[in-house]
C-alpha cells in the first residue's frame, strides 16, 4: 500500500483550491462573474419630447415627460432628465434632457437625441423579429420539402383506390370499372 504523506496531499489541497478559485473569477463566454446591468434615471422618447410646448406648465411637462430625476433649489426653473444604462458587460449609454421654465410656464427645452421607443417596446420589437426570422425559417423548410416532393415537374400523388372485389386492381382510363392485372 502506497502512503501519501500529508504535506503532499495538504499542498495538492491547496493546488486545486487556488485552481478552482482563480477559475470562478476569470470572465469567459460564460459570462462569469455576473455582472448586473444598471439603469438610472428617466427613459425619455422622442415621442413624448414631442409633445412638448411653450407655454406649457409644470405639472403638463410633468405628464408628458414624468418626473423629474434632478432639481435643484439653486436651479428652480431647470429640470434635469438624465438617463444612464450600463449593460453587464458592454458599452454604457447615456443621454440628458433638460427643460426651462419662467413663471411656471415652459420657455424651452434642450438635450441628446432620444430614442423612438420605450425599453419594453424595445424587448418586443426584438421578440417580434425572432418570431419574423422563425416563421421565415418554418416558411423555407415547408418550401424545400414541397420541393423534395414535385421532384421536378412530376407530383407524386396518393395512389389512387382500387376496387375492392378484385386485389389489385388498377382503374384503366375511359372503363367505368378497374381491370386485374
Amino acid at each position: 500500500m502506497v502512503r501519501i504523506s500529508s504535506r503532499r496531499l495538504q499542498a495538492g489541497f491547496a493546488a486545486a483550491t487556488i485552481v478552482f478559485a482563480l477559475a470562478g473569477c476569470a470572465s469567459g463566454k460564460w459570462g462569469f462573474p455576473y455582472k448586473a446591468p444598471v439603469q438610472q434615471g428617466n427613459w425619455v422618447t422622442s415621442e413624448q419630447v414631442a409633445l412638448l410646448q411653450v407655454g406649457m406648465t409644470r405639472e403638463q411637462v410633468r405628464f408628458a415627460l414624468g418626473s423629474p430625476t434632478l432639481t435643484s433649489v439653486l436651479h428652480a426653473d431647470r429640470w434635469d432628465f438624465p438617463y444612464y444604462y450600463k449593460p453587464g458587460y458592454g458599452k454604457p449609454q447615456e443621454r440628458k434632457f433638460t427643460v426651462w421654465f419662467q413663471d411656471d410656464k415652459l420657455v424651452r427645452w434642450q438635450g441628446d437625441e432620444q430614442p423612438d421607443l420605450q425599453p419594453f417596446q424595445l424587448a418586443n420589437q426584438d421578440v417580434k423579429r425572432a418570431d419574423a426570422e422563425n416563421r421565415q425559417t418554418l416558411e423555407d423548410a415547408q418550401r424545400a420539402k414541397d420541393a423534395d416532393k414535385s421532384h421536378g415537374n412530376v407530383t407524386i400523388s396518393p395512389p389512387t383506390p382500387t376496387d375492392s372485389t378484385t386485389p389489385g386492381a388498377v382503374p384503366t382510363p375511359g372503363m367505368s370499372s378497374p381491370q386485374p392485372l
